[in-house]
Order: structure tokens, then sequence, then C-alpha cells
């Protein structure tokens, strides 16, 4: 009796599910499914699928082989699902993915040895308390931060992700977990049991209270501010070296002649008069607001009082709030690449400027300058607007600022490329749902969007299938307080919490 016990706590969580043709056929679909569960090419349902199965597999087979198989396909299919989307060479970018998948299988490998120690309901909440650690945890210490959440699979679901104003990804991804171990614990004891019945019936009150929840808010708290027309823009694809002999590199360590240096301000320039100029046909329109993409226009950082002056007579003159997303080059810094938005107001006053708080790693981390990483805000006709860029928007902690700040409208200057288009964008969008505020981002090279603080699409413009590139939206003026910008990630902690609480049952079982 002794050895049949260990047997099958080494082997199976349940007596009723063997390893077989049905196991190894669980793990195909899994990986084929996984391969279109997150990334660029997204189909939502696969992201519910994929974690069931994989789930079952790995609950069936013997530990030895069922976990380093499962790491395997996790981390293939990871690597797979965000090709190109991770500014590293090939052999750092598998390195990277093996890693992920390493991190993925956590969640699995916590579920294969607890979740047998315990019955009913609690077995089912193993899975989804460890992968909402997981999650947390890579969110929390991770470069890239909440990439690779199964909370952003959802993005078109308004009604499920409406729950990110209460738990942020947490509660979305917990509920794809927890349908995994659900499914599986139905599977397993599909004879019928009552605690088996009644593990599943919770979880589809629970589910049907959260989309219940998520309709109303949509349809009964929609935003019914007067809204403001803002234009964003993106500058016209050019060279910036055109006619010269020299390089970005160059630039950058001050290692560029006189005349090619002459030839770039001509360029630069002329970057600025397009933008201007398309400018004042918005203003003409009817737009309030304008801002351009995110490093749209290098100068070097002697010249930088010339733009911000024309920028300054264009305000006052027009009578418009401004923004200019300039890329500075200080060849006098240790790292010479200032990434900011100066807002100047209708007076023509400096009323912020905000430096991106959170490079790419990479690169970009190796030469640009950071400043103090706060959010910056300011109160205008047109409610309180702030500002952040591109990459900030992937740290949901770093965005908890502008719930604090009660922020209005969030002008957000982006530059990504193909391989992240619109992916990007759609993560931005739990950013808004998370701390209450109407957003646009103006990507250049990528997809550009405006929505307002319950993740509706307002307007959307990409960068590669149309030739003008003038994003123009019309913004609420009024966002809302949210319950995850009062509590944060509590939601996380009770997770965490409630998985330490069922490792220590499951340990005295």
């Amino acid at each position: 009796m002794k050895t049949d016990t260990k047997l099958n706590n080494e082997n199976t969580p349940s007596t009723t599910n063997r390893p077989g043709l049905f196991s190894w056929l669980s793990l195909l679909l899994s990986a084929l499914f996984l391969l279109v569960a997150s990334g660029r090419h997204t189909v939502p349902i696969a992201a519910w699928v994929s974690l069931l199965l994989m789930l079952n597999f790995v609950r069936s087979q013997p530990k030895k082989t069922g976990l380093p198989v499962a790491w395997l396909v996790l981390f293939l299919t990871w690597a797979f699902q965000l090709r190109g989307q991770a500014p590293l060479p090939g052999f750092f970018y598998y390195v990277l993915s093996a890693t992920y998948g390493l991190i993925l299988l956590l969640p699995f490998l916590a579920d294969r040895f607890f979740a047998a120690k315990l019955k009913g309901i609690s077995a089912t909440l193993v899975f989804p308390t460890s992968w909402v650690f997981m999650e947390w945890l890579v969110a929390s210490f991770a470069p890239y931060t909440s990439w690779g959440s199964m909370a952003y699979t959802q993005h078109e679901n308004l009604v499920l992700i409406q729950l990110a104003a209460v738990t942020g990804l947490f509660g979305i991804s917990f509920l794809i977990a927890w349908f995994a171990s659900v499914g599986c614990q139905v599977w397993e004891e599909r004879s019928g049991g009552l605690s088996t019945q009644r593990g599943a019936m919770v979880f589809a009150v629970v589910f049907v209270l959260v989309l219940l929840g998520g309709g109303i808010r949509l349809v009964l708290f929609a935003p019914n501010a007067p809204t403001v027309r803002i234009a964003s823009l993106t500058e016209p694809d050019y060279d910036p070296f055109a006619g010269t002999g020299g390089s970005a590199a160059g630039v950058y360590t001050d290692e560029i002649s006189p005349n090619d240096m002459a030839t770039y301000r001509t360029n630069a320039q002329a970057v600025m008069d397009d933008l201007l100029a398309r400018a004042e046909l918005e203003i003409q329109a009817g737009a309030r607001i304008i801002f351009w993409g995110e490093a749209n226009g290098f100068c070097m950082k002697e010249h930088e009082p010339e733009i911000i002056e024309r920028g300054i007579q264009f305000a006052k003159k027009h009578e418009i709030y401004l923004g200019l997303s300039p890329a500075v080059i200080n060849t006098a810094a240790r790292r010479p690449f200032e990434n900011k938005i100066i807002l100047i107001n209708p007076q023509g006053e400096i009323e912020y400027e905000y430096w991106k708080g959170n490079p790419v790693p990479g690169g970009e981390a190796a030469i640009q300058a950071v400043s103090d990483m706060l959010v910056k805000h300011v109160d205008s006709p047109y409610g309180r607007l702030g500002s952040a860029i591109c990459f900030d928007m992937d740290f949901p902690g770093y965005l908890s600022q502008c719930g604090k700040q009660k922020i209005d409208i969030m002008l957000v200057p982006s530059n990504d490329w193909r391989e992240i288009d619109p992916w990007h964008s759609h993560m931005a969008r739990f950013r808004a749902i998370e701390q209450g505020f109407n957003m646009v981002r103006h990507v250049s090279k990528g997809f550009s969007i405006a929505t307002d603080y319950q993740g509706r699409v307002l307007a959307s413009m990409d960068h590669y299938v149309t030739a003008e590139r003038n994003l123009v939206s019309h913004v609420p003026t009024k966002g809302v307080n949210t319950v995850y910008s009062k509590v944060g990630d509590l939601f996380s902690w009770v997770c965490i919490a409630g998985f330490v609480c069922l490792v220590i049952w499951g340990r005295r079982n």
C-alpha cells in the first residue's frame, strides 16, 4: 500500500488518469495552440485552451518526463510567439526564451507537486495562484516587465478586461489559469464527484460575475465628458544623414565634420518645418492639442533652444498645447541621448519636460539618459494632461503615478518596429483601464491608437499601411478613479499568500 501511494504521488495526481496517447495528444495540441496564444498574431481562445492541455499533459506524465518536455515546448513556443519583439541578437534571444520557458514552467511544477495533495476547490487554486505569483515576479523584476502576461491575449475582449480596473493584469491571468485547473479536475474525475461539480460551479459563477460586472461598467459608466480634438504626427520617412558621410554613431560620439554637421542641421530643420506645417493644417481643422511620435527629429544639445523657441512661438500663435518630442544628442554626457516630450501651453510657456523613465534594455539603455522618473502633469481646460514615453507604458507599477495624480489624458509619444505592431499599443490599453485615464499613444513605425479609460478604441493608424501618418482623435476630457489605482497589486498579494497557504496545507496532508 505504501508503494502504491508513493507511485501515485510521484507520477500522477489522479488515480483515474494514466499516461497514454491522450496525454501526448494534449501536448501536441497545446504546442499548436501556444504558437498563437500570445504575441503579434494572437488567437485569444488559444490562451485558455493551451494552458488546459499543457496542464493535463504535465499532470498525467511522470515528473522526469513531463516537466522537461513541457519546458522544451514552452521555451520553443515562447521564442516563436515573441520572435523579433526583443531587440536582442539571435543567441541571446534564445537564452532569454529558454529562461522564460523555465519561468513559465514554475506554475506547472507547483501544481504537479501540491495539487495532488489537496481536494476539491483548493486543488484547483494551486495553479492559478502560482501563475499569478510567477507573473508578479516577472512584472516586478524581469527586464521586459509585463511582456508575456496572459492577460494581454484578451485585449479585444472589452467586457473581460474591465477586470483590470480592479485587479490589474493579474485577475485576468488568474481566470485563464483557473479555467485550466478546473478543466483538468473535471476530466480527471469525470465520474462527477460532488467536490468536482462544486469546483466547476464556483468557477462558472465567478466567471459570469466578472463578465456581468464588465458589461455593466461598459454600459453604465461609459465616458460622457466633452471631448477634445487631439492631433498627433509622425515625422516623414527620411535619412537625417542624407548628403553627409556621417552616421548616427558619429553624431553620438561627436565624430562628424563641420560640413556634415551643417547638412545634418538642414535635414533636421526640414523635418521640423514639415511637422509644424502639418500641425497648422490640423489646427485649422480644430485640433487643440498636438504632439508627435517619440524622438521625431534629431537635434544637438546646443541647438535644442532653437527647436523649443520655434515650438513656443507656434503654440502661442495658434493658442494650442504643443508637445515637442525631439531626440536630443548631448555628446558631453556619458549617456548622450535625451528622449523627452516638452509640453508647451497656449501662452507659450513650458508646462513640463518629461524624460523617458524606462529605456528599452540593450542599445537604447546604453545611450539614453534618465531623469527623475516622475510622470509629469498639468491642469488644462481639457482636463489634467500627462505624459509617458513608449516602453514606460509596459510598467504597471510605474504608471500607478497616473492614478495617484488623477490624470485625465495621457499623451504618449512612442516608436516601435514592425514585429511589435500592433501588439505593443494593445498592451498600453491595459494601463488606461487600470489607472482610469484616456490615452493617445502615437507611434512612429507602429500602430498608433487613442482609447478611452475603458480601453475602447477611439481612433487608430498603422504606420505601415498609411502614407499620411496623422492620427486625429476626439478624446474625453475626464478620467475616472479605479479600484486598482487605489489598492495596487493587492489581488496579486492575496494570490501569493493563498499559494503559500495551499503549499503548507498540502504538505501537512
